[in-house]
């Protein structure tokens, strides 16, 4: 009997929890890891709160064993990772080094053997330091080298993992890394960014080709983390209309067009000509452009502008009398406003504007709430009420064609959440970081029972 407020899901649908690599491996001098971006972030400047830093995380590099039978007690059916480029090429070229493949290839082994399928991100914003000094994303030579360093990993790991996402939410690691100094590099420079758009794009593109000349079974995707932007509020000048224009183009559509349709919008390439324009070359958007095998969709929260005169926001070079706003309503510890509906609204639009969509995955989705452990044990209510309303969501963009496949939990852990160090806490599962002991919260027991039932029950 179907419980009252009860949904279900396909019984093939792809349960799982994601982290990424700097942000819960540690062990970062270990076995010949060369030092990323984030090592030089957390180390050599002040963004980092507090100068925390990802030396020891959750210290997943030495306790993945027992990490992935704690997945399995969860009754995760997938676990998105991403894979080090520092430990694989310490300085971002040349030859693999042996003790950074066998560790993903341990861990790959023991989640099949566990019954838990992985999904592989090769880049989740450890770029080797070397390849920053060599002129970083804004270089066009860093593309040629994700795709050496994809063929590399993919080589080793593809006969055993079937889902493979070739960069991790590249807004942030163009925008906010050299336009915005809030990620690492820690740069402010428009020009660069503008740059670092077009070569993640096109190492996206060349990462596939890549894979696909090794094996060219159907596995390739990217992980995009899009939002819809909202205008509020008086906006008598069109400053915020135009302000949201920018944001959309700039966080959705700059990825979306040359990935799923082999074009830019004509106003990124209106807009960005202020800041030396797209280095976009002969033949690039045909390799930007090959087919997805999947999409993966990253979704927090839909965003905001409003009319502010004198207002900027780094993050969207152009932007002028008009700042990002988060309206009144219930937030995450994060800030972040809680709109469930966006992700359903989210999907349905996308489908809409590609028709041949390829399957989505949602790679992550999750909530910051700082819920101790009293006495054994972390009761995190509102992350079940968050985690609850999102699954809705997504099932209702089912309900309305949008194929999904599969949805990734962030967090696994507790973990390094980048400038903010580790004070805001994703985790289902809580980690103390003295001890480094692992508590599954409530939610994690709640998300067990959702994977069992296949969707979840009455609302809590």
């Amino acid at each position: 009997m179907t419980e009252p407020g009860s949904i279900r899901f396909p019984a093939d649908f792809l349960w799982g929890a994601a982290t990424s690599s700097y942000q819960i491996e540690g062990a970062v001098h270990e076995d010949g890891r060369g030092p990323s971006i984030w090592d030089t972030q957390c180390h050599h400047t002040q963004l980092v709160r507090d100068r925390h830093t990802g030396d020891i995380a959750a210290d997943h590099y030495h306790r993945w064993a027992d990490d992935v039978d704690l997945m399995a007690d969860l009754g995760l059916r997938g676990y998105r990772f991403s894979v080090a480029w520092p430990r694989i090429q310490p300085g971002g070229t040349g030859a693999a080094l042996r003790a950074g493949l066998d560790f993903y290839s341990r861990l790959v082994d023991r989640l099949l053997a566990k019954g838990i399928k992985p999904m592989v991100t090769l880049y989740h914003w450890d770029l080797p330091q070397a390849l920053q000094d060599a002129g970083g994303w804004p270089a066009r030579e860093t593309a040629g080298r994700f795709a050496d360093y994809a063929a590399l990993v993919f080589s080793e790991l593809h006969d055993r993992v079937d889902l493979w996402a070739t960069l991790n939410e590249p807004w942030c690691s163009s925008l906010l890394g050299y336009a915005d100094p809030s990620h690492a590099p820690g740069h402010a420079d428009p020009v660069e960014a503008t740059r670092a758009i077009h070569h993640l794009n096109l190492a996206h593109g060349l990462a596939v080709a890549a894979m696909r000349a090794i094996d060219p079974a159907p596995r390739q995707g990217i992980v995009l983390n899009l939002s819809p932007v909202h205008v509020v509020g008086a906006d008598p000048a069109g400053a915020a209309a135009d302000g949201a224009r920018r944001y959309d183009l700039l966080r959705n559509r700059i990825w979306t067009e040359p990935i799923l349709r082999g074009r830019y919008p004509d106003d990124a390439l209106a807009d960005l000509a202020a800041f030396a324009g797209l280095p976009l070359e002969e033949g690039d958007l045909a390799i930007i452009s090959q087919p997805l095998d999947w999409l993966g969709l990253n979704y927090y929260n839909d965003e905001f502008v409003r009319a502010q005169p004198g207002g900027s926001w780094l993050a969207t070079p152009g932007m002028r009398d008009a700042v990002p706003f988060v309206p009144d309503g219930p937030r995450t510890d994060m800030g972040w406003p809680i709109t469930p509906d966006g992700l359903r609204s989210l999907l349905v639009a996308l489908k809409a504007v590609y028709p041949d969509l390829p399957p989505v995955y949602i790679t992550e989705n999750g909530c910051a709430y700082d819920d101790p452990v009293v006495d054994g044990v972390c009761h995190d209510p509102r992350r079940i009420a968050y985690l609850d309303a999102h699954f809705r969501a997504v099932r209702a963009a089912m309900a309305e064609g949008v194929d999904v496949r599969g949805y990734f939990v962030w967090s696994l852990l507790d973990n390094f959440e980048w400038s903010h160090g580790y004070h805001k806490r994703f985790g289902l599962v809580h980690v103390d970081y003295d001890t480094l002991a692992r508590t599954p919260r409530d939610s994690a027991a709640w998300y067990r029972e959702v994977i069992r039932r296949g969707g979840p029950g009455a609302a809590p």
